[in-house]
């Protein structure tokens, strides 16, 4: 028998702010069709005034521990994914795990900014099948909002706020690719390329920064590694793109998810499409995505998902799993 981390429950939140294209037309030269024919975006949604990364996380792991008919002291650990957290330190992660009422196990953060759910979702399934932990929270959450210049409208009008989370369970497999659970993940990143998206704040500034990026070199990155990626994580879980029931790619700009899927040799009704409503959420985009494609009865069990996502690093990566 072979140990599979299995997706028990899934939830999100998303702020109640919603800003419609159309919001950006009077500080900004752009407009509602510009920004639709440039990413796919319709609206996002943006943080509240004093409403934090990890109260966003906190919403979308009660969502997902209701989902999956559990308590935060059935979790073993929680790790979330951000690029955003409240502080420096302590950890978003450790933040949510008190605001959970959650008290045994260990939490922590994981930072690969629009890839960082891959790689948690990758550090989760390692944990479970070490035996370290049987069961796992994964949270990609995020407040790009509050790192937007808004007088670049290359960027400001493409990103937004929210969290998504997944509940991981150690259960019971055969070991062939018919098992639920992950199946596969493929990891990646190249820091020659961190110049072409990044934030010029942080520590060493003294100062948070804006987000800066190229891009037109980010497009040409994505589409060829995030195809690429999710090609290796199918040979490793011995399964084509014909055998795929659902991509639920990161949620950047549609025209990288169409291009993407066309490189993968995988149909477009296959694709789970959330950029319309929600931005560019970074590491909430994924799981988001999974979150609203199961409310809205797209995802049944077996179901097969590839999920794949590129950020700044550049970091990429992708993960097969069976529903």
């Amino acid at each position: 028998m072979t140990i599979r981390a299995v997706i028990k429950g899934v939830g999100h939140y998303l702020p109640d702010r919603i800003v419609e294209n159309s919001e950006f037309e009077a500080s900004l030269d752009t407009s509602d069709e510009w920004i639709q024919a440039r990413s796919g975006i319709k609206q996002r949604h943006f943080a509240a005034k004093g409403e934090k990364t990890s109260d966003m996380a906190i919403s979308a792991a009660k969502a997902a521990l209701t989902d999956a008919g559990l308590d935060s002291n059935d979790l073993d650990a929680i790790i979330v994914a951000t690029s955003t957290a409240d502080l420096t330190f302590p950890s978003a992660a450790s933040i949510v795990q008190s605001g959970l009422d959650m008290t045994s196990g260990f939490a922590y953060d994981i930072q690969a900014v629009c890839a960082g759910f891959v790689f948690a979702l990758s550090t989760a399934n390692a944990q479970i099948l070490s035996g370290q932990s049987k069961r796992v929270m994964v949270i990609g959450a995020e407040s790009f909002s509050r790192l937007m210049d808004w007088k670049d409208r290359s960027t400001c009008v493409l990103f937004g706020d929210g969290a998504g989370a997944v509940l991981l369970q150690a259960e019971q497999g055969k070991g062939s690719n018919k098992d639920r659970g992950i199946l596969s993940v493929d990891l990646n990143s190249d820091g020659r390329h961190k110049d072409i998206l990044y934030v010029d704040g942080g520590v060493s500034t003294g100062q948070t920064g804006y987000l800066r990026m190229q891009g037109k070199e980010v497009f040409r990155h994505a589409v060829e590694k995030l195809a690429q990626t999710a090609k290796a994580a199918m040979k490793k879980a011995q399964v084509s793109a014909e055998d795929i029931d659902w991509v639920v790619p990161h949620q950047a700009n549609i025209r990288i998810i169409n291009s993407t899927a066309k490189k993968m040799g995988v149909a477009p009704e296959k694709v789970v499409k959330t950029v319309h409503d929600h931005g560019n959420t970074s590491a909430a985009s994924i799981p988001l995505a999974l979150s609203v494609a199961k409310a809205n009865g797209q995802l049944k069990k077996n179901d097969l998902i590839i999920t794949e996502a590129i950020g700044g690093g550049l970091a990429w990566g992708a993960v097969v799993l069976r529903w």
